[in-house]
């Protein structure tokens, strides 16, 4: 147990824990409105959707990249600041989004998901000796 990315294993525990009520909600819009199949003209269903939908395209590549910085050696206080600030992003975002497709939280959150993507991989090139 010891060489496994703890770090990285307890943030993919946090986001699988948060990716359900999104399904949920996405769910239970699905049985108030009757939509079976995509969206109709509920725009509030497409939001939900949206939401889930893109948590669920951009977190699989960023915990993929938390375990290989972890791995690689990264210092664990950036890995652990990277699996916050991820975590903080997709709730920001998530929020944002149900709330207003131009939201300002959707804008923080998408942001700061992309950072930390950026973050993770040119930590992963330094600590491999990849020069710049």
């Amino acid at each position: 147990m010891e060489n496994l990315p703890h770090i990285t294993l307890a943030v993919v525990a946090v986001l699988v824990l948060m990716s359900i009520p999104m399904a949920i909600a996405v769910g239970l819009r699905r049985a108030k409105t009757g939509i079976l199949l995509l969206h109709g003209e509920d725009d509030h269903l497409l939001r939900l959707m949206r939401a889930h939908g893109n948590f669920v395209e951009y977190v699989p590549l960023a915990l993929v990249a938390l375990a290989a910085a972890e791995i690689a050696g990264v210092a664990p206080w950036l890995v652990l600041g990277c699996g916050g600030a991820l975590i903080l992003a997709r709730l920001v975002h998530y929020f944002g989004l149900r709330k207003a497709a131009d939201s300002m939280g959707r804008l923080i959150g998408a942001g700061l998901t992309n950072i930390t993507l950026l973050v993770l991989g040119l930590a992963i090139l330094w600590q491999l000796g990849v020069a710049f």
